[in-house]
C-alpha cells in the first residue's frame, strides 16, 4: 500500500510526522513524500526541511493520500497543477486526506463541493469560502475523504484509518506503539473549550506568524 503525503513550501511539519509515524508502522506500507520538485521543502517556520522523494508525475496512483496543512498552502489556492494532481489521484484513491489547513486544497480542488469538513479553526471561514460546510469537529468522514482539524488531530486522524482498513486490534497496537496517551496540563485544544482571552492570544500569534511568512523570501 501507497501513503503519498504532499508537501509544498512552508508547510506545517507535524502535520506530516504524526500521519507519517502512524502509518508508517504498518508492513507492507510505503510512505512516500511527493511535491512538485524533488528535493528539500522547508517547514512554515524554515527551521526544518523534509525531502520529497518524488515528483507529482512519479505519484499517479496512492492508495492514501495526505495533504498537511500549513500557511504556504494560501500561496496555491489558485494554483490549478496542484489541483489536476489532487484530482487525479484521488479518482483511484482508497482514501484522500488532509490535517489542518491541508483541506483547503482539496476545497480549492473541487473535492470538498457541498461537503463537510474541518479545518484548524482558525481558517473555517476560508474552507467554507471555498464551498465545503465547515464543521468544527476534529476529525470529518465524507465517503473517501477524511479531514482533521489542526495539527495535532493528523495522528487520531491515521488512527482512523488503521482501524478502518487493518481493523480495531492494529489500530489500537499502533496507539499503543506510539504511546498515544493524550493527557495535556489544559482543556483548552478548541476554540470551544479555551478561555477567551486565550483564543485572542492564539490568534494574535498566528496573524503574526502568517505576516513573518509572507514576508519571507522564497
Amino acid at each position: 500500500m501507497q501513503v503519498a503525503f504532499l508537501l509544498y513550501p512552508r508547510f506545517t511539519a507535524l502535520d506530516w510526522i504524526g500521519p507519517n509515524e502512524v502509518l508508517n508502522l504498518l508492513p507492507d506500507t510505503d510512505c512516500v513524500t511527493v511535491a512538485e520538485e524533488a528535493g528539500p521543502v522547508p517547514n512554515e517556520s524554515g527551521n526544518i526541511e523534509i525531502v520529497a522523494k518524488k515528483t507529482l508525475d512519479e505519484v499517479t496512483s496512492p492508495d492514501i493520500v495526505v495533504i498537511p496543512g500549513g500557511l504556504g498552502n494560501r500561496l496555491l489556492i489558485e494554483h490549478e497543477p496542484l489541483h489536476e494532481w489532487i484530482r487525479t489521484v484521488h479518482e483511484t484513491s482508497q482514501w484522500t486526506t488532509s490535517v489542518c489547513t491541508g483541506s483547503l486544497l482539496l476545497a480549492a480542488a473541487g473535492l470538498l463541493d457541498g461537503k463537510k469538513a474541518t479545518t484548524h479553526w482558525l481558517a473555517r471561514d476560508v474552507l467554507a469560502s471555498l464551498g465545503a460546510e465547515s464543521v468544527p469537529e476534529r476529525i470529518v468522514e465524507e465517503g473517501r475523504i477524511v479531514t482533521a482539524a489542526g495539527v495535532s488531530a493528523g495522528i487520531d486522524m491515521a488512527l482512523l484509518l488503521v482501524q478502518k482498513i487493518w481493523g480495531d486490534e492494529a489500530a489500537q497496537a499502533v496507539q499503543l506503539g506510539i504511546e498515544y496517551d493524550p493527557q495535556p496540563p489544559f482543556d483548552s485544544g478548541s476554540p470551544e473549550k479555551a478561555p477567551q482571552n486565550v483564543i485572542e492570544v492564539a490568534r494574535a500569534a498566528a496573524i503574526a506568524q502568517a505576516e513573518e511568512v509572507a514576508q519571507a523570501p522564497g
